[in-house]
């Protein structure tokens, strides 16, 4: 109640709620600036864990691309006798189709496959020298390509049915060293891409954990200031509020940061050392993946942030202080 004039007032319960809302951010702020040393801690601490989990997104993006590029270059030729009619091959072609990870079929007539042949082997006379002496000897072939390798049982047991087999006129290029090649780049992209997916979570965790106890100090440090205000009757949400607040002004300085970081080392990178690539890592595709996703990233990262903050800030106050959350 407000007197005015020697009439009492009621105060409107809207305007109630965002005074104390409005005192709830200021402390939180206040707070901020008032432990400063401690604030730069946690931030520097959640800097390092969005940068992590940046990178980590990044280079499995990356990594996904090369992956992609290499897994693009994997085909099975299945190479065809030479009376086989152009109405069967088409049979052939339309039942690879219809199988479920063919992703296309490419018919190479013989003209092309030495064509071809001539072209990977410019560099070695003799041995266009020895073919160009006879009549063309390489089969017509049937190119497939599969959605994806890590899949390709499939296809293998339809090429090894006895109608299809019927009509090879040699093994299929899925045999011998080159089954061991698309069988290890296969077994070496399940791995990498669930190591990838471990590595972000087991980052993510340990560093949720750095910055829930670093919260918890700043509660601790605080405990007797926070027990006053309790015996006082102030609510749990009027006590626990500056510590979201706080921690969400941490979270959004801290995705800032890691951003600027981030873009800072793709620079410095592709430009002052003139890197296009680190191992599997293309910086060049990283760089540009960057670029294009920047606003997606800078969002990203700011609810990461916030929601790290503001999650562990609950957390801890809610197990420091054991509140009960008021019915």
């Amino acid at each position: 109640m407000a007197k005015r004039r020697g009439v009492l007032v009621a105060k409107a319960p809207g305007n109630h709620f965002l005074i104390t809302q409005w005192r709830i951010v200021k402390t939180g702020l206040q707070n901020f600036a008032r432990n400063l040393t401690l604030a730069i801690a946690a931030i520097a601490v959640m800097v390092i864990t969005l940068t992590i989990i940046l990178f980590s997104l990044i280079t499995s993006a990356t990594f996904n691309n090369t992956v992609q590029q290499i897994t693009d270059k994997i085909d099975i030729s299945v190479y065809l006798k030479d009376d086989v009619g152009a109405q069967k091959r088409e049979e052939v072609i339309d039942q690879f189709k219809a199988l479920e990870n063919v992703k296309s079929v490419e018919f190479v007539s013989k003209d092309q496959a030495l064509e071809d042949y001539k072209k990977a082997n410019q560099d070695k006379p003799d041995l266009l020298a020895a073919i160009s002496q006879t009549d063309n000897p390489l089969p017509a072939s049937l190119r497939v390509k599969p959605k994806d390798p890590n899949k390709i049982e499939e296809i293998r047991t339809f090429i090894e049915s006895p109608d299809i087999k019927a009509l090879q006129s040699d093994a299929t290029s899925y045999s011998g060293e080159r089954k061991d090649a698309i069988d290890n780049i296969t077994s070496a992209t399940r791995f990498f891409q669930t190591a990838g997916l471990v590595g972000v979570a087991v980052f993510a965790i340990v560093s949720m954990l750095i910055i829930f106890n670093t919260i918890r100090m700043a509660i601790f440090n605080r405990r007797d200031e926070l027990q006053i205000m309790r015996l006082l009757g102030a609510s749990t949400w009027f006590i626990r509020g500056p510590f979201v607040v706080e921690t969400v002004v941490y979270g959004v300085i801290a995705s800032i940061l890691s951003v600027t970081i981030c873009h800072f080392l793709f620079v410095v990178s592709s430009s002052t050392l003139g890197a296009s690539s680190f191992g599997l890592l293309d910086i060049n595709f990283a760089s540009k993946y960057f670029s294009d996703n920047f606003l997606l990233i800078l969002t990203g990262q700011l609810v990461i942030g916030i929601l790290i903050g503001a999650v562990s800030s609950v957390i801890a106050t809610q197990r420091y202080l054991k509140f009960k959350t008021p019915k």
